[in-house]
């Protein structure tokens, strides 16, 4: 029974590390990286749609992103939305294809990129502390059908996952950190 409340807990703060990654892929660094336009949705015939589904994105140079979309009639709303994201770029079209520069982040937005990561980060790690406190629960509700011994265990197995997980997500942050921070 602790195995099964442990083995969840794990894959649920592997979850939340996961998520990290993901969050931490969509912030911009001073490289063209396809993940930054996730979050992009088009309004495409009345409908918003994700960026991915309507156009194909490279990386040719990198500094530079190509957004080709399937159907040329929604370029127009796809370079929209791209300038509408918040997210620093500005996208210009020459008619079939979308292309966005990546310009050099000064060390101003540097910082401040590296605040949002760091919250970012604490939001993992808040997520993996809450996963911990309710399997911690959830074990110590099992006195009475298993041995002390076996709940202390549990409780310090479970205090190894949180431990480990907890580590990844600031490996993942001294990674991102130092993207941010690359010149």
């Amino acid at each position: 029974m602790i195995t099964d409340i442990l083995n969840d807990a794990r894959q649920k703060m592997n979850q939340a590390s996961e998520h990290a990654r993901g969050e931490f892929s969509t912030v911009r660094t001073g490289r063209a990286n396809p993940q930054i336009l996730n979050r992009v949705t088009v309004e495409y015939y009345g409908t918003p749609t994700p960026l991915q589904q309507l156009a194909t994105i490279a990386v040719p140079e990198p500094r530079l992103m190509v957004v080709q979309p399937y159907d040329q009639s929604s370029l127009g709303e796809i370079e929209k939305a791209i300038g509408s994201a918040d997210l620093g770029l500005n996208p210009s079209n020459d008619g079939s294809v979308i292309r966005i520069a990546f310009p050099p982040l000064s060390e101003e937005r540097r910082a401040d990129l590296v605040k949002v990561v760091r919250n970012m980060a604490e939001d993992a790690r808040v997520a993996v502390r809450n996963i911990r406190r309710t399997a911690k629960h959830d074990i110590e509700a099992m006195e009475g059908e298993v041995s002390n011994d076996d709940i202390r265990r549990g409780e310090t197995d479970l205090q190894e996952l949180t431990d480990s997980a907890i580590a990844e997500v600031d490996e993942l942050l001294a990674q991102k950190e130092s993207e941010l921070k690359e010149v």
